[in-house]
């Protein structure tokens, strides 16, 4: 699968495009196209109808542990600053960021090793600094290093966009010293690379250089993913706001409106779909990592007693619902976070991820988190800010022992109407990201094969194998001809089909040509009005992935197109 082939494709076929493309673009903002916004909202209406609004039918989700209710909400973007103080998101929604004391650029600090390795220039440093050896082995050879660097101090742009080394002998004296007395350990070219851009050794060992020029890098130091605004006609301290970076907390603090304006008992779940801004410090991988994405979030509440089954229960569920839509299980993995991978707050975390083909062979990039949040966020928002370091939980107070982020102090409690008992429910939270997953279903739906033409030539078909439920276009209708009353009986059920579901006409070019667009579109069923539907009044209908094509009754079309979708 070839990612390159695949952003192509999206751009050619009007998936997506780049955010202010004709000024330039904007980094880590994607806009939809007509194709790329149909496809994202059929995943967001297919998670909204298997998880709320047809949540109930347990044909599809067996083993559930009891019945529960589901819900939803819409809040609002920006909400009190309160909400991020004590939920934590002010003190500790950080990335450890450096910055290129050479070309100035922003880099995250757990990702220089990745983009290191990635980095376009290495390969002609390693062909300079490398020497083969008969055995076909590789032997670093540092005279030719000590050389490649006074070239770069002075200038010589043998390697595209590598910084200068100031002291290019020390450093390399560094290295072969450290080669010939066994200490370098396994001698790679990101090794070679920390030495060239440091000048000197330290207790923590030799600086990684920047990927993007190679020069030395400063200290990590925290950078605050939220977005900052001004709400109000005075930019003051007293009026900033944030962009929410995810929708959960509204569902939080909207609990005690939920349970008090509807009937819902616990276990119940609300759920929410909505944007969320999070100012990444280096977006990338197309759409995987962007500033601006959509969430596809349930918040489950259940007593503690119980809160165990549950978690395994949505677990399980969310990892088959992604089968279910396409995802082959082969390229899917379900991970449990080991014990120093856990949030302070969670006993358990899951990640549904998936093997993107940005991503090397053997890795893979997420696509949904599930946690158990236990009673933290209740918790936060009933009593302030809780301390991560204490145990059990406790509010941490101020210098003046007093909450140093007060709580609302509202009763977040839950009584139980039958039984009596006041408890704080626990939460089990799915939290998917719905442009991730439309990025997945992108990946793996991109096929080639070989399909002869229409003198019988083979020619590469690029085609998009959706599943129905998720295609933008679920069928398109084509006259053969332009002529002898096909497209006027083409319009019309065309207009039929139209009523259902969204459907695409076309009458231009030669027929095959017509299924080729519509194979990288994605559409699963074409259907050819021709001379024979006005004797017989039948059509032929063709599938997508297997080409087959049957003759079915023009009355037929669209219970048959409609019961092959589902």
């Amino acid at each position: 699968m070839d990612m390159e082939k695949i952003v192509s494709l999206c751009r050619r076929r009007g998936f997506l495009f780049q955010s202010s493309e004709i000024y330039g673009g904007l980094n880590g903002f994607w806009d939809y196209g007509p194709l790329g916004v149909e496809l994202k909202r059929n995943v967001k209406e297919a998670w909204w109808r298997d998880m709320v609004s047809q949540h109930d039918d347990m044909s599809v989700i067996p083993g559930a542990p009891s019945t529960y209710e589901m819900t939803g909400l819409d809040c609002t973007i920006i909400m009190h600053p309160q909400v991020w103080k004590c939920s934590g998101h002010f003190d500790l929604f950080c990335d450890m960021m450096q910055t290129c004391r050479q070309c100035k650029k922003l880099v995250r600090a757990d990702h220089v090793q990745d983009m290191l390795n990635n980095a376009d220039w290495t390969n002609s440093f390693a062909a300079e600094c490398f020497v083969t050896r008969p055995d076909g082995g590789a032997t670093f050879d540092s005279g030719a290093a000590l050389r490649w660097a006074k070239h770069r101090k002075f200038g010589r742009r043998l390697s595209p966009g590598l910084a200068l080394v100031r002291n290019p002998e020390v450093t390399m004296s560094w290295l072969a010293e450290d080669v010939e007395n066994g200490t370098a350990g396994e001698l790679t070219l990101s090794l070679v690379l920390s030495y060239m851009a440091t000048e000197q050794k330290n207790q923590t060992g030799l600086q990684m250089p920047c990927p993007h020029c190679g020069g030395d890098l400063t200290e990590p130091r925290e950078f605050n993913l939220m977005f900052e605004s001004y709400a109000g006609a005075i930019k003051s301290e007293d009026n900033r706001v944030f962009l929410r970076p995810e929708t959960a907390q509204g569902i939080f603090v909207n609990f005690k409106n939920v349970v008090d304006s509807t009937r819902v008992r616990i276990p119940f779940g609300i759920a929410q779909v909505g944007k969320s801004f999070r100012n990444e410090i280096t977006p990338r991988n197309f759409t995987f990592r962007s500033r601006e994405f959509e969430q596809m979030e349930i918040e489950f509440f259940c007593h503690p007693d119980t809160s165990k089954e549950w978690y395994q229960y949505w677990r399980d569920r969310r990892f088959r619902w992604y089968i279910e839509h396409g995802l082959a299980e082969g390229r899917l993995q379900l991970r449990d976070h080991d014990p120093d991978e856990l949030s302070h707050y969670s006993t358990g975390t899951a990640d549904i991820e998936y093997a993107f083909p940005f991503l090397a062979d053997g890795e893979f990039g997420e696509l949904e988190g599930i946690a158990h949040r236990g009673d933290f966020d209740l918790r936060s928002h009933m009593e302030g800010k809780l301390d991560p370091k204490s145990c059990p939980l406790e509010v941490e107070l101020g210098e003046d022992g007093k909450p140093k982020y007060k709580g609302s102090g509202r009763d977040l409690t839950y009584r139980d109407d039958l039984t009596n008992e006041r408890f704080t429910p626990h939460v089990i939270e799915p939290s998917a990201g719905a442009d991730r997953a439309t990025l997945a279903f992108m990946c793996e739906a991109y096929t080639e094969d070989e399909q002869p033409d229409e003198k019988g030539k083979m020619q590469t078909r690029t085609v998009m194998k959706f599943h129905p439920r998720l295609a933008p276009v679920k069928a398109a209708v084509f006259p053969l001809v332009k002529k002898d009353g096909m497209p006027e009986v083409a319009k019309d059920l065309y207009k039929a089909l139209k009523a259902k579901f969204p459907v695409f006409y076309d009458e231009k070019g030669a027929v095959g040509r017509r299924y080729r667009r519509q194979d990288e579109a994605g559409t699963p069923y074409c259907i050819t009005v021709d001379g024979d539907t006005l004797t017989d009044n039948t059509v032929t209908l063709r599938d997508r992935d297997s080409l087959e094509q049957i003759r079915i009754k023009l009355d037929d079309v669209v219970d048959e197109i409609e019961s092959r979708i589902g």
